[in-house]
């Protein structure tokens, strides 16, 4: 499916190098992604980025897919990122995790490669990544190295209450990624773009209501 970008022009930009400390602005933008609910009847499932000047202003909205425990998840998000007319004014990307579609994983690596984008990646509780490898080696034992993507970036503790979030990043220091997630956050200890992104991609149909707590 083409890149959809709501209420902008599209137009494509080359990667820039590495990048600098991000949240020395008052209002960093972000890309911030999510998936749409989805059965694994389906052959695709919706993706949804949104442009954020954080904490929570949404500057413009993407729109893609990807293949259900398929393996073009990075390709997906680079394509997205780079067809954005926001992207050389944005300072990193968002994830919700690493997976989509189910097991359509994300390459962290390379997705900070292809864009120049530093990439962080949220989620409320650590993975049960042992669990994780069998259903991998049980449902696509055709793609042992996935795995690898599971466990290829340390997860580390956030600190917010009641409990800490769970955060993996690729070219940006833990002292900025901590700092970007703390300018997002607006009511709750959740990042708010993310937040954002997750109530846009539940309303797509035919998905039913998301009973998420993000």
């Amino acid at each position: 499916m083409p890149v959809v970008e709501v209420g902008a022009r599209t137009s494509r930009h080359l990667p820039r190098g590495p990048k600098g400390p991000v949240p020395s602005k008052p209002h960093p933008r972000v890309y911030a992604f999510d998936d749409a609910p989805f059965t694994f009847r389906d052959a695709t499932v919706p993706v949804v980025g949104l442009v954020v000047s954080v904490p929570g202003y949404v500057e413009g909205v993407l729109r893609s897919e990807v293949t259900v425990d398929g393996t073009d998840a990075t390709e997906v998000l680079v394509r997205m990122v780079l067809g954005s007319s926001h992207r050389e004014a944005t300072s990193a990307i968002l994830l919700g995790g690493i997976s989509m579609g189910g097991f359509n994983l994300v390459d962290l690596s390379a997705l900070h490669r292809e864009t120049g984008l530093p990439v962080i990646t949220v989620t409320r509780r650590f993975p049960d990544f042992e669990a994780m490898e069998r259903a991998l080696a049980r449902h696509l034992p055709a793609l042992p190295s996935r795995a690898r993507l599971l466990t290829e970036h340390r997860l580390l503790p956030f600190p917010v209450q009641p409990n800490p979030l769970w955060v993996a990043m690729e070219g940006i220091l833990r002292r900025d990624a901590f700092a970007l997630l703390r300018k997002s956050l607006v009511r709750g200890s959740y990042p708010e773009p993310l937040r954002l992104a997750h109530l846009v991609a539940s309303a797509i149909p035919p998905g039913p209501p998301s009973r998420s707590r993000a």
